[in-house]
């Protein structure tokens, strides 16, 4: 694994276990790779103390290497080193016209001028650009603003990011990150094979969904400590897959939790457990829009400076001293159905399979974890599927 690919897959988990523990029994979906993308953006700009605790929570620290400047390295961008340039890279390979888009952005102040060469940098290396507002005079033109922005951005999935009212008239500087994915299957399930089952939620508790269907050949993994099944769908043009932790046996989706770590991702997904088969495979149908503001997780993970209008040095950013960071907001957005993660015009025939004598199950009628990765094994998103 290269080392961003790692750095985000440790801050993927770091950042699934604190919305778990914060939001017991919900669904959860959020993209490790487009937060950590557009907390990177402001390291970028960070100094001192509170670039080290943004180095250390988004796992820079364990890369020393890639945060110096290459040798040699004289461009005007170098002062983040070299993983900041590796970003531009992933990101070209992983946006996807009409099927993938992160929508990343910066908003400060007017009252607060910003390095050129800042402004310079973010550009190049993020494809971002800071934008000024009047968030004081202004607050609510702002407010639609940034959400007609992010709204286009997203192919109008993420709407209404901020709601009426939620923007402080005494913000500095706000981060957003959105992200939107729609995605085909690369073997559709048939409309007609979706039928209406219980999903148990918890024990003496279910809900009905509705359940897609079809048999084929997946890799699928059996583990046995906890137990489980992990199955890997991929998407039409084998880029993108998902991987879903499926608890069996008497195990339940918390227990696949606390035994969650990069190393046992690794483990539970490599190629000597994951094995082709064949599947009946039963998931249910589930779209999920969720919103968090990060202020405390983030500062619970240890990024606290960077809040604190005394403390946070963002000189990089900026010559004047009162520029803090006042609010992080992310939002994303994933469908899962019949064709693929969103309803498009149906491409592709399924593939008819040759029935083998043994087909595995794998019913997904509990709570599960699931990702969604690339083909280098970076986590775009990471969720929980826990009640329709």
């Amino acid at each position: 694994m290269n080392p961003i690919t790692t750095a985000n897959a440790e801050f993927c988990l770091d950042v699934f276990k604190e919305l778990s523990s914060s939001n017991a029994g919900e669904n959860i979906f959020f993209s490790p790779l487009s937060m950590f993308y557009a907390l990177s953006m402001l390291l970028l700009g960070a100094r001192g103390k509170s670039a080290e605790q943004m180095e250390k929570v988004l796992h820079y620290d364990n890369f020393s290497e890639f945060l110096k400047p290459k040798m040699k390295d004289s461009s005007e961008c170098s002062h983040g080193g070299r993983i900041h340039s590796e970003f531009g890279a992933l990101l070209s390979q992983i946006n996807q016209p009409n099927s993938l888009s992160i929508a990343n952005r910066i908003y400060g102040t007017k009252t607060i001028t910003f390095h050129k060469q800042y402004l310079r940098c973010s550009e190049k290396l993020f494809q971002a650009k800071l934008q000024s507002v009047d968030f004081e005079l202004s607050t609510e033109e702002t407010r639609k603003i940034i959400n007609a922005w992010v709204e286009n951005k997203t192919n109008g999935k993420v709407t209404n990011l901020f709601g009426k009212g939620t923007i402080d008239p005494s913000s500095v500087m706000v981060l957003v990150s959105a992200i939107y994915f729609k995605g085909q299957w690369k073997n559709k399930f048939e409309k007609r094979e979706t039928v209406k089952a219980p999903f148990h939620i918890s024990v003496g508790k279910s809900a009905v969904v509705d359940m897609m269907f079809q048999t084929g050949t997946f890799k699928l993994a059996f583990i046995r400590e906890p137990q489980m099944q992990v199955l890997e769908l991929p998407y039409a043009n084998n880029k993108l897959k998902m991987i879903i932790l499926l608890p069996g046996g008497t195990a339940n989706v918390n227990q696949i939790e606390k035994h969650l770590n990069v190393k046992m991702l690794q483990e539970w997904t490599n190629s000597s457990n994951m094995v082709e088969r064949e599947v009946d495979v039963h998931i249910p149908k589930f779209n999920l829009a969720v919103k968090y503001d990060l202020n405390s997780l983030l500062k619970s993970l240890g990024m606290r400076d960077i809040f604190s209008v005394g403390k946070a040095d963002l000189s990089g950013m900026s010559p004047d001293k009162g520029l803090y960071l006042s609010t992080v907001v992310h939002k994303s957005y994933v469908d899962v159905n019949e064709e693929g993660t969103e309803a498009a015009a149906a491409t592709g025939e399924s593939v008819a399979v040759k029935r083998l004598p043994v087909t595995v199950q794998f019913t997904a009628n509990c709570p599960f974890l699931f990702t969604i990765q690339d083909e280098s094994d970076n986590i775009l998103f990471a969720g929980k599927f826990a009640s329709p």
